[in-house]
């Protein structure tokens, strides 16, 4: 590489990075799309807390933001050509916990935060818990999809996400409430 396509590019990197607010640019954020939050490129850095355990698998979906394709069937979305992502981490043994996943460009999407306990890839309402940008205590209904919603801009959007697991009759909530 020549010096001066070096310096060119060096100059660019600094630049994109110095337009990313420092608390977005978090050290050991997890998953596959980590480089993007690193790079300031469009992205969600989802800090999550109130985890119940260290088990299992942590996944973060990202979805159009319509009634329609809320939560709908990730194959069907693909074959629509329509947005979805997923990420996929094993749970951290310890400390503080920040996922990211890209987004396609720069709007609005709807982001869902799952903590698969038991590792069968497959949400069991008895164990596994699940998490929103709003944290809004989900209790016994379907999520909303305003719940879920965030902007993202041309940059990282950085959300703190609740975990909510079942709770006896009153549904899901954060544990320790």
């Amino acid at each position: 590489m020549n010096g001066m396509y070096r310096i060119a590019l060096g100059a660019a990197l600094t630049a994109t990075l110095a337009s990313v607010p420092a608390g977005a640019r978090a050290q050991g954020t997890l998953g596959s799309d980590a480089a993007a939050c690193a790079a300031g490129a469009p992205a969600i850095q989802a800090n999550i807390s109130g985890l119940k355990d260290r088990k299992g698998e942590l996944k973060l979906e990202l979805y159009p933001a319509t009634e329609e394709d809320f939560l709908k069937d990730d194959r069907d979305l693909i074959a629509a050509g329509k947005t979805f992502r997923r990420v996929r981490v094993p749970t951290p043994a310890s400390g503080a916990t920040s996922l990211c996943i890209r987004v396609p460009r720069p709007g609005r999407y709807a982001l869902l935060f799952t903590h698969d306990r038991d590792g069968k890839n497959k949400f069991n309402f008895w164990s596994d818990g699940a998490g929103f940008p709003s944290n809004v205590k989900l209790g016994r209904q379907r999520p909303k999809l305003k719940e879920a919603l965030i902007d993202v801009g041309n940059g990282v959007a950085v959300t703190n996400i609740r975990a909510q697991y079942l709770r006896g009759l009153g549904g899901f909530g954060p544990v320790g409430d």
